[in-house]
């Protein structure tokens, strides 16, 4: 237990400082996210490019958990679906309960627990994360949400594309494709160069947990709590089996192979909380108490279900 807590309560107990100056009026919410969009914007794809473009393209490119991670959340998707329609909520709140169910928080929670439970991994880990949220499940539940909006007459493809070419301006995922690059031609950058890309990426966890921590105070908590704690649990306990179970489909039929630590590292990462931005997402939508109270519990309730994970895990 003294090794899990090793690992959790480093990453709590940030998040705790920043839940606390921001309550205590020491910074305040509107300084929380101009560090988040410093984080997401120079940090993260600092840390990515810098994690990419000092391996191989062996070491990056891992077909097995990439088909893995997708596929679980892709059931997850289909199951948190149909399970929100079964209830009959309405296409709005359905679109962003299968939005907070399936899209993890691998950026601001997801890297710093690797950094600790895989230092090796961790970069990449972030980087193989980091593809198939933002260019498979990310965009679906978009596009969910887009097609659940009232008033919308645009055609689906239009949609579809419009989603597609805002991901493709993320510095995250520019930062990955200049990796890939710096990856696949071999190029020795200048040292002084990756010093300074070192130096913004290592930046990127403390701040981030403090961010996560700071944006939980005064959100608006009036919404739906049996919605709220469906999208947290099916969140923090079904997609993380769903990869579990897509991994010993694959693996035990020879599809794929997988390194255990990677096996490890993949079925934590689809067991973060959802990702930062999913009350902004909602407050389009006019549905951020719904989104406030999920994220406030699967954020706190993740401290239980991590530790025990990791427990199981490692």
């Amino acid at each position: 237990m003294s090794q899990i807590l090793a690992i959790t309560f480093p990453i709590y107990a940030a998040m705790a400082l920043g839940f606390l100056v921001v309550k205590k009026g020491w910074f305040a919410p509107a300084e929380m996210r101009t560090l988040g969009k410093y984080v997401l914007n120079i940090a993260l794809p600092a840390l990515i490019f810098s994690a990419v473009a000092s391996r191989s393209p062996q070491e990056v490119f891992q077909p097995g958990y990439i088909s893995i991670y997708a596929l679980g959340g892709l059931a997850t998707i289909a199951i948190a679906y149909l399970l929100f329609t079964w209830r009959g909520i309405d296409p709005q709140r359905r679109a962003l309960g299968v939005m907070g169910s399936s899209c993890p928080n691998n950026g601001f929670i997801g890297y710093p627990i690797m950094l600790l439970a895989f230092p090796d991994l961790a970069g990449v880990i972030l980087a193989l994360n980091l593809l198939v949220e933002n260019l498979v499940l990310i965009p679906i539940c978009l596009l969910l949400v887009e097609l659940a909006s009232a008033g919308k007459s645009q055609p689906f493809l239009p949609r579809l594309g419009r989603i597609l070419l805002n991901l493709a301006k993320m510095p995250m995922l520019i930062g990955l494709a200049l990796g890939v690059l710096v990856s696949l031609s071999g190029l020795a950058l200048p040292a002084p160069f990756l010093r300074f890309v070192d130096l913004l990426a290592s930046s990127a966890v403390a701040v981030s947990l403090v961010v996560i921590g700071g944006s939980l105070v005064g959100l608006p908590l009036h919404g739906n709590r049996s919605l709220a704690l469906q999208i947290s649990a099916t969140k923090l306990l079904l997609q993380p089996t769903l990869v579990a179970v897509t991994a010993v489909a694959l693996i035990g039929l020879g599809l794929v192979t997988l390194d255990p630590a990677l096996h490890s590292a993949m079925i934590l990462s689809a067991a973060m909380p959802m990702f930062a931005i999913y009350t902004v997402l909602a407050q389009r939508q006019g549905l951020e108490g719904a989104a406030s109270l999920a994220l406030l519990f699967a954020t706190t309730g993740s401290f239980v279900t991590l530790s025990g994970l990791l427990w199981i895990l490692t």
